[in-house]
């Protein structure tokens, strides 16, 4: 069998002239494809605004320190460490609380239970491309004024009763390799709040309010004062150039996802010891991942039996957060029974748009084989 990577990025000649366009035309920091890509991605969210830089985790960063929260933010334990240290490098406390095992999302019955006076805001993670149970955590965050932080990493495309994930309140986005679209490392913070906004931009840019290429169009361009204290997390016009590229087919892109998802569905359906993630009515999953959950005792043996197969199935997330040592003393708002089970017996499929059908049915009779050598 030919090898099946876990994940291959859909890059075409229309990226790669795109990044030569750029190359040749001498400006290669934050310039014009920035702010064709921030338009398209803005259009595509539906929101007012949208900055682009160099990684989700500096989106998250961002939005914390821009809205000056420093208090308790709950978030699942169940996520990359990149959720929880953009909490703790902005200042604020992290509060973890438990998942739902099917969804692998947070509950918000423990959300709620978790708020105290301190708590400021809740960091929403939407797993593997499927929106968390949105319309409670509203009505939760309403109730308690608390602000919504979408870590939407792995979910360009979910929907929930046709609302985008990452339009609620402030949506952060990534564009690693692996995502639904790419820029090779990028990020993208979204918003209707024009002060929150301008914020946002200049906190990207060392505290400067202007960025140098729209400076250029000034009497005095080379005039540059700082309003604060910032960071440099600004992406390139060249890893711009790509995302451009990428918007343009995002949607094909989420539809060739759809249908691997589908097929391993069809496939593996019939397997009672395998256990898909959930979808509730009215949401659309995007499927940055396609996971499974098997008995805790056939995980690391399945993953072996894959790999030996030559087929990068992998884990996402194992351990928790939780149970690594930089985070062990996190207040926890609830037991983490649900996050321990999950990580100890999730496995992440190859999925990637331009997987054949053959890969998804040579990968599932590799897992039904399994069967009969465990």
């Amino acid at each position: 069998m030919n090898s099946i990577p876990l994940c291959v990025p859909s890059i075409g000649e229309d990226e790669i002239q795109s990044v030569v366009e750029v190359l040749r035309s001498g400006w290669l920091a934050h310039g014009q494809k920035n702010h064709e890509f921030e338009s398209m991605f803005a259009d595509y969210i539906g929101s007012k605004y949208a900055i682009s830089m160099n990684s989700c985790t500096s989106a998250l960063h961002l939005a914390l320190a821009a809205l000056e929260i420093t208090g308790e933010v709950i978030a699942p334990s169940f996520t990359f460490v990149a959720t929880v240290n953009a909490i703790l490098l902005a200042g604020a406390i992290p509060v973890l609380v438990d998942i739902d095992s099917d969804t692998r999302n947070m509950d918000p019955d423990l959300i709620e239970e978790a708020i105290t006076d301190r708590t400021e805001a809740i960091m929403v993670v939407h797993y593997g491309g499927l929106p968390a149970d949105m319309p409670r955590i509203l009505e939760i965050a309403e109730k308690h004024n608390l602000r919504i932080i979408e870590d939407s990493a792995e979910c360009l495309g979910g929907r929930f009763h046709g609302q985008i994930a990452g339009s609620c309140d402030v949506g952060c986005f990534s564009f690693f390799p692996t995502k639904n679209i790419t820029t090779g490392e990028g990020g993208m913070l979204t918003t209707d709040d024009g002060k929150l906004a301008s914020k946002v931009r200049a906190l990207c840019g060392h505290g400067i309010d202007s960025t140098t290429f729209s400076r250029e169009k000034e009497s005095r361009p080379w005039i540059r004062i700082a309003s604060r204290a910032g960071h440099n997390f600004r992406m390139s016009n060249i890893l711009a150039a790509v995302g451009v590229e990428q918007m343009k087919k995002v949607s094909d892109l989420n539809g060739a996802r759809q249908r691997i998802a589908a097929r391993y569905v069809e496939r593996l359906g019939d397997l009672d010891w395998v256990r898909f993630q959930v979808i509730p009515d009215g949401f659309t999953h995007s499927w940055q991942m396609f996971t499974v959950l098997v008995p805790r005792k056939k995980r690391d043996k399945l993953i072996g039996h894959l790999r030996r197969h030559n087929i990068e199935a992998s884990v996402h997330f194992d351990p928790p957060i939780h149970m690594q040592p930089p985070y062990m003393d996190l207040r926890r708002g609830s037991q983490m029974e649900e996050t321990e089970l999950v990580a100890s017996s999730i496995i992440s499929l190859p999925i990637f748009p331009s997987m054949e059908q053959e890969d998804v049915d040579s990968i599932c009779c590799v897992v039904r084989d399994f069967i009969g050598t465990d």
